[in-house]
């Protein structure tokens, strides 16, 4: 994939942001993405979905924290998920999907799946 300077300068950005709420937790689908994050940088919170066992359960489990921020992918069962999400939380916590829209703006769209910000991962360590 083709890494352009202005990508991997907001992408340096957009961790610093991400690091700097050290009250808020990120949430991503799986392992993979988990780990995407941890390589690029991001040195705060992650919950893995998958690790829940259900909608209901994490639900229950999140909606403790102050600031949720959700980084689902942007495929079909990531928008599913993220609505779902969305619906049974937002009268029990903040939901930040701000992040979300950032990283599509800052790839363009390249990045639908969030364990593909290891192709960043070589400009920035």
């Amino acid at each position: 994939m083709l890494v352009t300077e202005q990508e991997i300068s907001e992408i340096k950005k957009f961790i610093l942001q991400l690091n700097v709420n050290e009250k808020n937790v990120v949430v991503v689908e799986g392992k993979r993405d988990s780990d995407a994050l941890k390589k690029i940088g991001y040195s705060g919170k992650v919950l893995e979905f998958h690790k829940f066992g259900g909608m209901i359960k994490f639900v229950d489990s999140v909606a403790k924290y102050q600031k949720i921020i959700i980084l689902f992918d942007g495929d079909k069962k990531g928008r599913y998920l993220t609505g779902k999400a969305i619906q049974l939380l937002e009268r029990r916590t903040k939901i930040d999907l701000s992040y979300k829209r950032k990283l599509r703006e800052i790839s363009r769209g390249k990045i639908k799946f969030i364990e593909q910000l290891v192709c960043y991962e070589p400009y920035l360590v």
